[in-house]
């Protein structure tokens, strides 16, 4: 679920005012999500690391050592290529996606259908050049007939030179996963291919010092969490792929090099220009397909459910659905009921961002932006700050020794000679020490829209922003990352609606037009007993603030409504915040309530007693059934989304 999709970056989180950030930087461990550990993509943009190289055309590996055989029926060799794309051949996805699925619609099936890495509707999906796999069981077998994998007369297993086509597939042991992939090696039966399936534990899996790490697999099934920004370098470049030799850093399991793909994928994530960012990640895209190293098996479903009487609620993969709360309308009422299973551990988002907190989060926060359908989209901004715009500038800068500047590594550095930079042309040099060297120096202003409250009145001011940069940048906050901050030059704060962040020459954020730097109510007194009761917000150490009741529980507000009471355990009500910059939200009163499972939830939708039973509460489980059919007798209402987590199988190209 999406509670580990969302992340931040630099700690650059805040309440009230603005969003968490939304990428996936510095987070250094695999996230739990369900039985599903996800890696999302974790590096700096700019990564540069010995490695083993292969050539695309499928020749053997450059360097000697560990990992540079190819495996002996899917390896990095033309024969391999065929067996690879015979398996996707064989491969009926949307059988796969009805024994998980069943209450799907075929319509519905086919929206969680992928054909590369990215799911459909995105900005950066290619439209063409793309490698596509039908289901096509003559061609699949064709093919392995071609590799020299072949089925004798009364046997049902295809063999060369007298070995077997036998293959292992690892997934976890969560029911989920044994549903579809037990389809799957009936599937691969049929074209001759034996599997033989480990359900390992989760914690195997995706251990440290196991499974996936240390590529302990020959297929290997798991899931991915889609992301606005696509992403993608520590995922598939060839300096990602994790090795004895390099500590098993990176998350390149197939031991995949495709240099043209590589290349691609890096210069993909090192311009903020759009349209080159497209051009680039279809690149990586056709490659990508064309080499059949990773099949998109399915992105996963989630579904919403609402009742009858209300309207205005939007369900969206990229969104969490509250971010209109305000619009909502309720017939007949003046409460909203929503269930949770699950509590908020905190209403600081600098410190969680699961789903239940950041759902309920948006009633509170002015959104500085929203992220609807894969994109991003100005809210409480004037505009997204673009180079386009004019919000952002992009310009070179002469850097000489003793600059602070942002290594090709992805960290903040004295200039000096044999440090690995980016230069203004793009190009990953190691600087001499002399010569002369032009880095591209990135600027953003962001603005935000006149009139902007908290929920005491007191107008939003520099020095709330200022605060925000101090402490979302502050180690002692509790934030897990600071990548950005420490790419961050300066911050000039301009008036009480705008600011400006220059960051360090080589820093290019693809989302640069996101990353805020936050704000909180600086003048806020605090009333929390302790050494910090008196004292204004601003006076307070950021060590201190994970303490502070007037943080974690009952932070002021920005967005339509305040929280006014939260019965631990039970429930949180949510009262219209009279100083909304948007106006009074239609519905006066949200309820937040804490039911013991989904089975109980639905229960109380069916009955009336709670009017939304969302995404991070209804799922995808047995009870989705439930509510389609109870909408078919127009009982509730209830919608399924193709979410940005998606299943996929992996081949591990190259063996010990």
């Amino acid at each position: 679920m999406r509670q580990f999709f969302k992340r931040h970056v630099a700690g650059l989180a805040v309440v009230g005012l603005v969003l968490p950030i939304l990428a996936a930087c510095g987070q250094a461990q695999p996230q739990v999500i369900r039985e599903t550990v996800v890696s999302v993509q974790t590096a700096p943009p700019q990564v540069i690391r010995e490695t083993v190289v292969a050539t695309p055309e499928g020749g053997a590996p450059a360097a000697a050592g560990a990992y540079t055989t190819p495996h002996p029926i899917i390896g990095w060799t033309p024969e391999g290529l065929k067996v690879r794309q015979a398996i996707a051949h064989c491969t009926n996805r949307p059988e796969l996606i009805k024994s998980v699925y069943p209450f799907l619609s075929e319509e519905d099936q086919q929206k969680l259908l992928m054909d590369a890495n990215l799911p459909q509707g995105h900005w950066a999906l290619a439209t063409t050049g793309l490698t596509t796999y039908p289901f096509d069981v003559e061609r699949g077998k064709a093919l392995l007939d071609e590799a020299g994998w072949t089925l004798a007369e009364g046997q049902s297993v295809r063999a060369k030179d007298g070995v077997p086509m036998s293959l292992s597939f690892t997934t976890t042991n969560a029911q989920f996963r044994q549903t579809w992939s037990q389809v799957f090696i009936q599937q691969m039966s049929e074209c001759g291919i034996q599997i033989i399936p480990t359900y390992a534990p989760g914690s195997w899996w995706f251990g440290s010092t196991t499974g996936l790490r240390r590529r302990d697999f020959e297929l290997g099934a798991f899931a991915w969490v889609g992301e606005t920004d696509p992403g993608g370098q520590t995922l598939y470049a060839c300096n990602q792929i994790p090795l004895p030799s390099n500590n098993w850093e990176g998350q390149n399991y197939m031991g995949w090099c495709n240099e043209t793909a590589s290349n691609a994928i890096l210069a993909a994530n090192n311009t903020l220009d759009r349209e080159e960012r497209i051009r680039q990640f279809a690149i990586f895209q056709a490659e990508f397909t064309k080499d059949m190293v990773s099949l998109p098996v399915f992105n996963r479903t989630e579904a919403g459910a609402w009742g009858t009487g209300l309207t205005g609620i939007d369900f969206n993969p990229t969104e969490y659905y509250t971010h209109n709360i305000a619009e909502w309308t309720l017939d007949g009422k003046d409460t909203a009921v929503i269930a949770f299973t699950q509590e908020p551990a905190t209403m600081w988002s600098l410190i969680e961002s699961a789903a239940v907190q950041q759902t309920a989060v948006r009633l509170l926060t002015a959104s500085a932006f929203t992220t609807l359908d894969y994109d991003y989209q100005a809210k409480w901004l004037t505009e997204l700050p673009t180079i386009d715009s004019g919000k952002a500038k992009n310009v070179e800068v002469d850097v000489k020794a003793g600059d602070q500047v942002w290594t090709a590594a992805g960290e903040a550095a004295e200039l000096a000679a044999d440090v690995a930079v980016t230069n203004a042309a793009g190009e990953a040099v190691t600087w001499d020490g002399t010569s002369p060297l032009k880095m591209n120096q990135l600027s953003v202003t962001f603005e935000y829209k006149p009139g902007i409250k908290w929920s005491d009145g007191e107008p939003l001011k520099k020095a709330d922003f200022e605060l925000g940069y101090k402490i979302n940048c502050d180690p002692e906050s509790g934030a897990t990352s600071f990548t950005v901050c420490e790419s961050i030059q300066s911050v000039e704060f301009t008036s009480d609606t705008s600011y400006t962040v220059t960051y360090k020459p080589g820093a290019q954020w693809p989302e640069y037009m996101i990353y805020t730097i936050g704000s909180y109510p600086s003048h806020q007194v605090i009333e929390t007993e302790g050494a910090s009761k008196g004292k204004t917000l601003a006076e307070v150490p950021a060590a201190e603030w994970k303490n502070l009741k007037e943080i974690v529980e009952t932070p002021l507000s920005t967005g339509p409504y305040v929280l006014t009471s939260w019965q631990k355990g039970q429930s949180m009500t949510f009262e219209a915040n009279p100083n909304y910059v948007g106006g009074a939200p239609n519905i006066p009163t949200v309820v937040i309530q804490f039911v013991a499972d989904t089975q109980q939830a639905v229960a109380q939708l069916l009955t009336g007693a709670v009017d939304v039973v969302g995404t991070e509460t209804l799922g995808a489980g047995a009870e989705v059934q439930t509510v389609l059919d109870a909408a078919a007798e127009g009982k509730v209402n209830a919608k399924t989304i193709a979410s940005p987590t998606w299943e996929h199988i992996d081949f591990n190209l190259f063996v010990r």
